[in-house]
């Protein structure tokens, strides 16, 4: 084994280790896959979308329930109803449903409500994939205006659940993805590490915003809880990205298998 991997090891050891000592519990792990009632094109004009509330969709499962401002929507991505393929996936990320914003013509938002105790952990840690997307079918609906999608994550401490986020910001991080064909999606990345030991009630919302891209989607949403940061946001170099890709053992996240 060559120096370089012998660093490289050695840096994969500590990170697990730093991150099994983290304290890292679950609180949530949704990949959209499991659509309560999903019905194609309603009231949409697009074939490929659902304009039916996310929390009529997937509210309730594991215990979360959401709340959202305008048309946030389901996107089916594999059916052959967007360009009459379904949209191109080169990486096999979004398995068939994301959940789509638009950044005009409305101000989407998505909040998302928890009500657990923290006990000893002081932070609220957010893994999501996101991706710009270009609608087929229909007319006058809202597309991707051909720039990169920026989203806004605002982590809240709120007096009660079920909003989009009130009470005192505890945190707020950005993350803009890529400006990929109107059919194919182009995922980034995106971990962050919330302070939440400002929260004193136990119950938090986390506000998704869609800032410029036109439309996009997000998709494979992992929160957990933690006794320190699981992430440090961003750090650019190789050893940084082995480092955040070693997170598996608390926080990594799966890709999906199409259905």
């Amino acid at each position: 084994m060559n120096k370089l991997n012998l660093l490289l090891l050695s840096l994969s050891l500590g990170m697990v280790a730093t991150t099994a000592s983290a304290g890292i519990v679950t609180l949530y792990d949704q990949d959209f896959e499991n659509p309560n009632g999903f019905v194609n094109g309603f009231g949409s004009g697009y074939d490929d979308l659902s304009q039916q509330q996310v929390n009529d969709l997937y509210g309730g499962q594991q215990g979360l329930t959401f709340a959202q401002a305008n048309t946030v929507e389901t996107a089916f991505l594999t059916g052959t109803e967007a360009f009459n393929t379904g949209y191109k996936d080169p990486s096999v990320t979004g398995g068939n449903y994301a959940i789509g914003m638009l950044s005009s013509v409305n101000n989407d938002l998505l909040g998302m409500s928890f009500g657990f105790s923290l006990g000893t952990n002081d932070f609220f840690n957010l893994g999501i994939d996101v991706s710009s997307l270009g609608l087929s079918g229909g007319s006058g609906a809202p597309f991707s205006d051909g720039s990169a999608p920026e989203f806004k994550f605002t982590l809240y401490s709120d007096k009660g659940l079920d909003g989009l986020g009130s009470g005192s910001i505890l945190g707020q991080y950005f993350l803009t993805g890529t400006a990929s064909a109107l059919n194919t999606l182009d995922w980034t990345r995106g971990l962050f590490s919330f302070d939440a030991s400002g929260d004193n009630d136990g119950n938090v919302t986390l506000q998704i915003d869609l800032l410029s891209g036109g439309y996009a989607v997000l998709d494979n949403i992992l929160i957990t809880s933690s006794d320190t940061p699981t992430v440090s946001v961003p750090e650019p170099s190789t050893i940084a990205l082995l480092g955040l890709g070693l997170l598996g053992l608390g926080f990594a996240r799966r890709k999906k298998v199409l259905g």
